[in-house]
């Protein structure tokens, strides 16, 4: 699909923010129900159609598995907090669920572009609509987010990085377990929208 061939779905510009306690759960619970909602960041927004649920020093995938350090000492934050981290050069933009000190995340893996696209494609130069966000590091450079918001609360209107409520799911979510991890839990831990062509891997 050529970047000029999409025609994205209708943005609802009155849709409410996400609350606190809407991150003030499970992870598995968070990254399910964030499937269809609007990631935004200034003029730039996107469906989210792909997530992946971390718990904390139990789950051998966590950032937190090996106890809480400079780097990911947010997911001991509280819920709704934004964290972000680099892999292989590239940001992974992260939100903290659960309470204070009991440290779990989702990871927005996948994204489908709504509105902003002209600079999504200014901050990723690539030839095909998919490639923009389709993917983690992709999405945060099509976004330009970096660790710089680490630690802003995504629920606030003032935060650089908002998720507001967006479509009904007419489907069946799909789970597999997450990729790119060298272990992982008996749980399918990663969630999909399917037959979406901005999920990643089907």
């Amino acid at each position: 699909m050529n970047f000029f061939d999409y025609n994205p779905p209708r943005y609802p510009v009155k849709s409410k923010l996400l609350d606190y306690t809407f991150y003030n759960r499970d992870p598995v619970e968070v990254a399910k129900d964030l499937l269809g909602h609007i990631i935004q960041r200034k003029k730039i927004a996107g469906r989210i159609v792909e997530t992946e649920a971390y718990y904390g020093t139990s789950d051998p995938a966590s950032r937190a598995s090996t106890g809480k350090t400079r780097m990911n000492k947010w997911m001991w934050n509280d819920a709704g907090i934004i964290f972000i981290y680099m892999v292989h050069g590239h940001w992974l933009f992260n939100i903290v669920t659960q309470q204070k000190n009991l440290p779990s995340a989702v990871l927005i893996r996948a994204a489908e572009p709504l509105t902003g696209m002209n600079i999504m494609y200014k901050n990723r130069p690539v030839n095909t609509a998919r490639n923009l966000t389709s993917g983690p590091g992709k999405l945060t450079q099509a976004f330009g987010i970096t660790k710089n918001l680490n630690g802003q609360k995504i629920y606030k209107r003032e935060s650089e990085v908002t998720i507001r409520e967006g479509y009904k799911l007419h489907c069946n979510i799909k789970s597999s377990p997450r990729i790119g991890v060298r272990e992982d839990t008996s749980e399918p831990l990663r969630f999909y929208i399917p037959g979406n062509i901005f999920v990643s891997k089907p």
